[in-house]
């Protein structure tokens, strides 16, 4: 299975949710003029993809003050990383949730299995299989070595891990991410220490291996 590698004809600096106007609160709405930019062409994994909503509809890119901005939605789900729009709070989540509580669950979440000690927020794809496990609690600090096989792309598995390394607010962060290989490293203080190592399976054709340290208090 081909990684999912996103190649934009022309400069992406940004993205925005669409498809859901009519839900934010009225106070929240700036007016702007912007255009549709039909003649932006986008190719996924060499292929031309087309931008839709969820009902099969075509969306077109926003070009505003010379950027142009993606819906989010369309772009999370070509390349398969979960996004969800939480009307009570007005809050978009791209990735896993911070939140483990109420909301219903996401049909790309992993639903498996976890490591004991591994916080329920961090992501792991639905298709995950957990090939080795070690876990340690000393010292009111866990951490947790674990290594799974998946058939996503090393490139939506970096879109996943960039978000939660946002969300978590890690620092001194290292990142390299192709559709070959993905090494990620971020640390918050003495709290939170993540690396993340993934490759091609060699064992297993379209397949890929992931290996995740974690540490934290």
């Amino acid at each position: 299975m081909k990684s999912k590698k996103m190649v934009i004809s022309a400069a992406v600096l940004g993205m925005v949710l669409t498809g859901s106007a009519g839900v934010y609160a009225g106070s929240n709405l700036e007016q702007i003029k912007a255009y549709l930019n039909n003649g932006l062409k986008i190719e996924l994994n060499g292929s031309a993809y087309t931008l839709v909503d969820g009902n099969g509809a075509k969306q077109a890119p926003i070009t505003y003050k010379g950027s142009t901005y993606l819906p989010v939605r369309s772009i999370a789900d070509a390349l398969n990383v979960p996004v969800t729009y939480d009307a009570g709070s007005n809050k978009v989540t791209i990735g896993s949730s911070s939140s483990t509580g109420g909301g219903g669950t996401d049909s790309n979440v992993y639903t498996g299995q976890r490591p004991k000690y591994l916080p329920a927020d961090f992501p792991i794809p639905k298709d995950a299989k957990i090939k080795e496990t070690v876990e340690n609690n000393r010292d009111n600090k866990k951490s947790v070595y674990f290594v799974y096989e998946t058939k996503n792309g090393l490139d939506s598995l970096g879109v996943s891990y960039k978000a939660y390394f946002q969300t978590k607010e890690l620092t001194d962060t290292s990142e390299d991410v192709n559709s070959n290989s993905l090494t990620m490293v971020g640390k918050k203080g003495d709290d939170l220490a993540v690396t993340i190592t993934g490759a091609p399976d060699r064992d297993k054709e379209g397949y890929y291996e992931i290996t995740v340290v974690w540490s934290g208090k």
